[in-house]
């Protein structure tokens, strides 16, 4: 949640800059109409823990409908499906040093109550963290490997308590307890050292090391450099501390902090935000992850010298993850890409080999009919330079124009960036043109682009989508008239902002679960949340003061008579986040004022949607409804 520096230069005269790095857009031309069934017969597969022995990873893939747990051969590639839950979907940890068991984790349906389990090699699975309403998760394992570390909120629902846990008889000890709402960051390796973080504002945060012997509290973070300050680890000698922070400057750079002696020092800057940083078992290698525009650039360095290991590019991949085997001769890679779901490959330090193990997407889909995201940019109503990720229709011509959405994230301080998305895909091979607004208030530009939506929400960042719009008619291809909004969580409040405060803009609007009672989705947050909530507040609003005033003004429920144009709403029933009466609520509303809108219920989601029988039923209503009012076309659709 660090942003990129704001340079803005009201002389420019070009709307839109392309990325030099990004393709350039593929000339018009037919193209194969696949059916949201066919796109969600994609594999999405997350994880990759390495097995003991080096031969196997341990992932989750959703192939079976849901979430199970799966293990890959890394010589062949191939899967052996290792859980079968058709009800709830299960995400993988880790293998269980020494033991061939695995834990992984789950919840109830989306309520987030995750919990910590354990699967034997007989199949009997045992849930470690079994408080009805506890909320766990897996921290780390010992130096030694002979047991784990995992947080808790069993004790007091508002905040999370470190544990301790001893691999086979499983009994858990409490190492920390929580009662002023810090939390843990992490845990030097001889168990004597706690990183501490104390969140002030969504953008500001306090850093400590918490010696758990003496109770003696140590503040890393600087009162005279206020920012962002995040943990990455302890060095295994016991002599180092190492973090990040944007404190002085717009993007987080990486700091060594010597224990004994209080001193710090930089060890990697770039013009971009440094998301996070570790080593691997030995300390061989450093990973360093860098939010580059909307893309993740990662530089694995030689720990002794700092110098750069070079591995083969990947093209069109963002290397969004990976994780080094103990041995530090192999390293997996989570690679995605704009035109498939994420895949698995390894990297073979000594021979340099890179062989790919999945391929995730759908064989009946020809990736060449798929368009790669770019990454845009255009000038809002200020002058202000407002960053997007932009999928143009492969068939979109001025003979041939098509309609568009505008795009909006969630967060506030969330980020659209160049990944995967099948919905996404769908609506743009059925001709749709999407642009992904990265609104003021967006994350990875650069901390005073991220403040600058701060109690001004549904503001300047509504109006930054308009003039996203605009950028949209600028484009000789794109039907003027026909421009819609869509977005999830605050994306979805967006929608309905710009639905209710500016009801001549869109002419259509789609709201997955958005919030629309500001009023009461800010006194209702999680329990859990209680570490947050102040800065939450600090940013949009505390509802128990003045200012509720500017919250009521602000949400579409108490302003759902200004909305004319049609709305659909998509909305989970164990949401713990935007709770379903916010749906219900401005459904009612709006078939009481005869707007057109249509309203689909999941029982068994939350805050997102990740059983593929409920993604196929609700994103396919979503195009079927922008097929009847915004393209004008009512079309039967598999």
């Amino acid at each position: 949640m660090y942003m990129k520096q704001l340079i803005l230069s009201l002389a420019a005269l070009a709307v839109l800059t392309v990325s030099c790095k990004q393709e350039k857009p593929a000339p018009p031309r037919e193209i194969k109409q696949y059916t949201i069934e066919q796109f969600y017969k994609n594999e999405q597969i997350g994880g990759g823990a390495w097995s003991p022995d080096e031969t196997k990873l341990l992932a989750h893939s959703n192939k079976t409908g849901i979430y199970n747990l799966i293990e890959i051969n890394v010589a062949d590639g191939t899967q052996r499906q290792v859980t079968s839950s058709a009800v709830e979907s299960f995400f993988a940890i880790d293998y269980v040093p020494g033991t061939g068991q695995i834990l992984y984790s789950a919840d109830k349906g989306g309520n987030e109550i995750d919990h910590i389990y354990l699967l034997d090699t007989d199949g009997f699975t045992k849930d470690l963290t079994p408080a009805e309403q506890e909320k766990a998760n897996f921290f780390d394992w010992s130096l030694d490997k002979k047991a784990l570390f995992y947080i808790s909120n069993k004790r007091n629902p508002q905040f999370f308590d470190l544990y301790k846990m001893t691999v086979g008889d499983w009994k858990a000890t409490m190492i920390y307890q929580n009662d002023t709402g810090m939390d843990v960051a992490g845990i030097s390796w001889d168990e004597k050292t706690l990183a501490l973080q104390k969140t002030n504002t969504t953008s500001e945060n306090q850093l400590y090391l918490y010696d758990i012997a003496s109770k003696k509290m140590t503040e890393i973070s600087e009162a005279t450099a206020p920012g962002r300050y995040d943990a990455s680890g302890f060095s295994k000698d016991g002599k180092s501390f190492f973090f990040t922070t944007d404190a002085g400057k717009e993007f987080a750079y990486l700091v060594q902090y010597d224990l004994a002696g209080g001193s710090r020092k930089t060890i990697f800057e770039t013009n971009w935000d440094v998301m996070y940083s570790y080593v691997s078992e030995n300390e061989k290698y450093r990973v360093i992850a860098i939010n580059e525009d909307g893309k993740n650039a990662l530089r694995i360095l030689d720990n002794a010298g700092g110098k750069p290991v070079a591995f083969p590019a990947i093209p069109d991949g963002d290397i969004l993850a990976v994780s080094i085997a103990k041995s530090e001769k192999k390293m997996r890679l989570t690679v995605g890409t704009s035109k498939a779901p994420s895949n698995l490959y390894v990297y073979d330090f000594d021979t340099r080999e890179l062989k790919k193990l999945t391929n995730t997407l759908n064989p009946e889909i020809n990736a060449d009919d798929l368009v790669t995201a770019e990454v845009v940019r255009f000038k809002s109503f200020d002058g202000l330079e407002i960053p997007a990720i932009y999928y143009k229709p492969i068939t979109a011509t001025p003979d041939q124009k098509v309609p568009a959405l505008v795009w909006v994230h969630g967060g506030p301080g969330g980020q659209t960036r160049t990944g995967y998305f099948a919905l996404l895909q769908y609506m743009v091979n059925n001709g749709y043109a999407v642009l992904a607004v990265n609104n003021r208030g967006s994350s990875g530009y650069g901390k005073s682009f991220y403040k600058m939506d701060d109690r001004n929400h549904g503001d300047k960042d509504l109006k930054d989508c308009i003039w996203g719009k605009k950028w949209l008619q600028s484009q000789g291809y794109i039907d003027t008239a026909k421009i819609g909004i869509i977005g999830g969580s605050y994306g979805g409040y967006m929608t309905m902002a710009g639905m209710t405060f500016t009801p001549d803009e869109f002419k259509v609007g789609v709201n997955i679960f958005g919030v629309t009672n500001w009023l009461r989705t800010l006194k209702s947050v999680p329990p859990y949340w209680e570490s947050f909530r102040k800065a939450l507040y600090e940013e949009l609003g505390d509802p128990n003061t003045a200012d509720s005033v500017r919250l009521y003004n602000i949400s579409p429920l108490f302003h759902a008579d200004r909305i004319k144009n049609p709305v659909m709403v998509l909305q989970g029933a164990n949401d713990p986040r935007v709770l379903q009466v916010e749906s219900d609520e401005i459904v009612a509303a709006m078939k009481q004022n005869k707007v057109p809108v249509e309203y689909v219920i999941f029982p068994d989601e939350g805050h997102g949607f990740v059983k593929k029988e409920n993604e196929i039923k609700g994103y396919g209503a979503i195009v079927k409804f922008l097929d009847k009012h915004l393209k004008g076309e009512t079309l039967v659709r598999n």
